[in-house]
């Protein structure tokens, strides 16, 4: 901060939480209405998603690793909060349904992260399908959707994809731990 003032780790996932709902309503205003809540549920559970890979994030140097995996931890917990859930309770419920079949640990495995992101595809597409044919969005704005969610949610999380992708491929050492 400007003042030199240090935010906590409670503040600093406070503001990403702030950030990921403005991703997430501004998400939503591209779509029609009644596509909203669910657009907004998709953000959300994506959102958590993300920022519960801490496993597959490249490390920090041990003080900074261990702050920002208190941040995430924060994070992903207000994700879940009534407020932040409030209103999308319905679509969340529903999206759990598919996503627990469709996998499991998304923190770990980055083919359950692929299989969720597809889930959340199948989820806004199912809903696009239940419109009038009219107000149906066309037919890959689901795929868009969740991958400019994803590039968003990671971008307010200060994920760099390429960096995550090559450390998951060739190993990392443990966080916290310094060579």
């Amino acid at each position: 901060m400007a003042d030199g003032t240090k935010r906590t780790p409670a503040e600093l996932a406070d503001d990403k939480l702030t950030d990921i709902q403005k991703a997430a309503g501004s998400w939503a205003r591209e779509v029609p209405t009644a596509l909203q809540p669910a657009v907004r549920a998709v953000c959300i559970r994506l959102a958590e998603m993300v920022a519960d890979q801490r496993n597959y994030l490249a490390p920090l140097p041990s003080a900074q690793e261990s702050e920002r995996e208190q941040m995430l931890k924060l994070l992903v917990e207000r994700l879940t909060s009534k407020s932040a859930t409030k209103g999308i309770e319905q679509e969340l419920k529903e999206l759990s349904e598919m996503e627990l079949r469709a996998t499991g640990s998304w923190s770990l495995v980055p083919t359950a992260q692929t299989e969720w992101i597809n889930t959340a595809i199948g989820f806004l597409d199912h809903q696009g399908k239940t419109l009038p044919k009219a107000e149906q969005p066309d037919a890959y704005w689901a795929d868009d959707l969740v991958a400019g969610v994803v590039a968003s949610v990671r971008a307010v999380l200060g994920i760099d994809e390429l960096q995550a992708r090559t450390e998951s491929q060739f190993g990392r050492s443990k966080p916290g731990v310094e060579e």
